[in-house]
């Protein structure tokens, strides 16, 4: 019978650390992250994640004909600079915020309705660790109206 309650124990823990860490996720970036989108207006998605030291995630977004955007990167302070880079569809290079101080956001406007492709980076620690950095980055997307 405790074989069977431990095991029903570790099961709801498998389950529901990973909701509460996006949970934590979700309200960091609410707190931290949209009042840095301002003067834009931020669009209603939240494309939120835990990532860990190393870690790549791309997101495919579609961006208007003349509208003006800012892309803001936002994540915790242990991440170190996190890189983002802005790519179209054929993954040329159109914004590489590691050559330009690793600056949280871009401003652009686009000329054309097009999908383009926003890739992050966490950087790998320089120091060998048993246990690996984690935690929250956020893709804020504004426009102005």
């Amino acid at each position: 019978m405790n074989k069977r309650i431990l095991k029903l124990v570790v099961l709801a823990l498998i389950v529901a650390v990973p909701v509460l860490v996006n949970a934590q996720c979700k309200g960091f970036t609410k707190k931290e992250c949209l009042p840095q989108i301002k003067p834009y207006v931020y669009n209603g998605q939240l494309n939120s994640a835990v990532l860990n030291e190393g870690d790549v995630a791309e997101l495919l977004l579609t961006f208007y004909n003349n509208q003006d955007y800012r892309i803001y990167i936002c994540s915790q302070e242990l991440l170190g600079n996190v890189e983002f880079k802005l790519l179209d569809t054929d993954r040329n290079t159109l914004f590489y915020n590691k050559d330009h101080d690793y600056v949280k956001f871009w401003d652009f406007k686009s000329n054309s309705t097009q999908q383009l492709i926003v890739q992050v980076r966490v950087p790998q620690s320089e120091v060998k660790k048993e246990i690996v950095n984690s935690g929250c980055v956020s893709i804020i997307v504004g426009f102005k109206e």
